[in-house]
């Protein structure tokens, strides 16, 4: 793989995966050419490389390969209900790991670093909004994953300039139907009269897409090393906020019925996080209105 040498590079981990793409415009956006990294069981493609996180010796060739200026890991299991706590810790912890040991071991020493976590970590928390320095209660096997990588992340952190990102819930177009807005939006689309969900009394920070990646894109050119970063609009939406906002972009209400299936074990009720230290330290926090994404994702093809 050839690369110009006029250009900073991006190694981009998960570049296939709904938030990958958006990150990926930004940072070209930004003047980077971006290098993929992509599972090594699918197929190859102009600029993307290829290897499993878990193969240590694989993901140093690929780091070697890649010679990047900067790093944003997003590749992980990112379903809180993933059946399988096995790939999740393995792949969240121990793939984050040997990338990190891949990263410092190379010669061309990235200026960023940017390890996507998750603001699950902080569970049911007690206060709003939740910062940086609320204590973490992680309440599901994805969230303790996510902790467990950012404690060993801190490891590195005397050799990497690496950011610790924790993203609140955030939608768009091109995120499968499994996430509850999209499964949402779609029943809308299809015009149903009826949809199964769990607690709709559950409220989430949602930002749009769009600016989640242009978020990362931000922290990866003021390159915060040692930082821990929520990543939120600072307003929360309850499902039943969007079934009603959803109601009037359609122009119908939608039946909705409660499948004790999809209510889940300790579920997270509220999550709310302050989005000063983003802004603070890159000047850019997420703004686009929840009705605007949802009307954005009713419209697409």
């Amino acid at each position: 793989m050839a690369y110009r040498s006029d250009q900073p590079r991006a190694l981009l981990t998960g570049c296939h995966g709904f938030t990958g793409r958006y990150v990926a415009a930004e940072l070209e956006s930004a003047g980077y050419e971006v290098i993929g990294l992509a599972h090594d069981g699918d197929p190859p493609r102009e600029g993307v490389l290829r290897a499993n996180l878990l193969d240590r010796s694989a993901v140093r060739r690929t780091v070697v390969e890649a010679r990047a200026d900067a790093v944003v890991h997003l590749a992980a299991i990112s379903f809180v209900a993933h059946g399988d706590a096995d790939e999740i810790y393995r792949t969240n912890v121990v793939g984050t790991r040997n990338l990190l040991e891949a990263l410092a071991s190379s010669d061309v020493k990235p200026r960023s670093v940017v390890l996507a976590s998750s603001a699950n970590i902080y569970g049911n928390a007690e206060v709003e909004p939740i910062t940086e320095a609320t204590p973490p209660a992680p309440a599901n096997d994805y969230a303790v994953s996510k902790l467990a990588m950012e404690h060993m992340a801190r490891l590195w952190m005397d050799r990497l300039p690496i950011t610790l990102v924790r993203p609140f819930n955030y939608t768009g177009v091109g995120q499968g139907e499994n996430f509850l807005v999209p499964k949402i939006v779609a029943h809308f689309r299809r015009g149903e009269k009826t949809i199964e969900l769990g607690n709709t009394g559950v409220a989430r920070d949602f930002s749009d897409v769009r600016d989640v990646a242009h978020a990362y894109a931000a922290i990866v050119a003021r390159a915060p090393a040692g930082e821990t970063v929520n990543l939120c609009s600072g307003v929360a939406h309850s499902l039943g906020e969007v079934l009603d906002r959803m109601a009037q972009i359609a122009g119908y209400a939608i039946e909705v019925r409660v499948n004790p299936a999809f209510v889940r074990s300790h579920e997270v009720e509220r999550l709310t996080g302050s989005n000063a230290r983003l802004r603070a330290l890159t000047g850019f926090a997420p703004s686009i209105p929840l009705e605007d994404t949802l009307r954005w994702m009713y419209a697409s093809d």
